[in-house]
C-alpha cells in the first residue's frame, strides 16, 4: 500500500557502492502524483554514514520528481528559502521509504537565486573510485544543467510561491497527525 498525505516516509541516500550516505529519520508525505513525490520536515533526525546524529535547523520541503537525477530540499529561513539540489539517481518507493543513490555533486541557491556548485572534487574522486559508468557521468552532469536551467527560469521549485505553498499544505496535514 502507498502512504498517503499526512503519513511519516523515511528518507535514505546511498552511495554509488551501495552504502549508507544518509538518513532523514521521517518526513511527512504532502503531495504524490505520477510526477512528483513532496515531503515536508522541520527539526528532523538526520543520521550520517559514520553514525553521527544532528537535527535539522528548519522547515524544509523537499522535491522528487519522478525519473529526475536530482532533488531539492527547499529550507525556510527567516532571511528566505535556501535551496540544497542533490544530484542523484531517480528515487525509488517501497512503503514508508523513498531512497536513492547521491552522486556527490550538489548545488546551493540562495534567496537571490545566485547559487554554488559542491562537491566537484568528491564527485571526480569518487566517480574514480567507485567506476561510475559512463552513462552515469552523463546523467550527472546533464542533471547538474538541469537544476542550473530550472534556477534560472525560476522551474518547479524554484517558481515563486511554490515552497510557500506547499509549506501551508504541510502544516496542515502534519497537524492533523499530531
Amino acid at each position: 500500500m502507498s502512504p498517503t498525505p499526512g503519513s511519516n516516509i523515511r528518507i535514505e541516500s546511498y552511495k554509488h557502492d551501495h552504502s549508507l550516505h544518509r538518513i532523514w529519520d521521517k518526513s511527512t508525505l504532502i503531495h504524490t502524483s505520477d510526477a512528483v513525490v513532496i515531503g515536508g520536515n522541520d527539526r528532523v533526525k538526520v543520521t550520517e554514514a559514520d553514525g553521527r546524529e544532528w537535527r535539522t535547523r528548519e522547515p524544509a520541503i523537499c522535491t522528487f520528481g519522478r525519473g529526475q537525477w536530482f532533488n531539492t530540499i527547499a529550507m525556510i529561513r527567516d532571511d528566505g528559502i535556501y535551496y540544497y539540489c542533490n544530484i542523484g539517481s531517480p528515487f525509488s518507493m517501497k512503503g514508508q521509504l523513498l531512497s536513492y543513490i547521491d552522486y556527490d555533486l550538489d548545488v546551493k541557491v540562495f534567496p537571490d537565486m545566485t547559487y554554488s556548485i559542491l562537491d566537484e572534487e568528491e564527485f571526480l574522486l569518487h566517480s574514480k573510485q567507485m567506476n561510475y559508468p559512463p552513462f552515469v557521468v552523463e546523467k550527472v552532469q546533464t542533471a547538474l544543467r538541469e537544476v542550473l536551467d530550472w534556477v534560472s527560469a525560476r522551474r518547479g521549485p524554484f517558481q515563486n510561491g511554490f515552497v510557500q505553498r506547499w509549506y501551508e499544505r504541510y502544516l496542515l496535514v502534519r497537524d492533523d497527525e499530531e
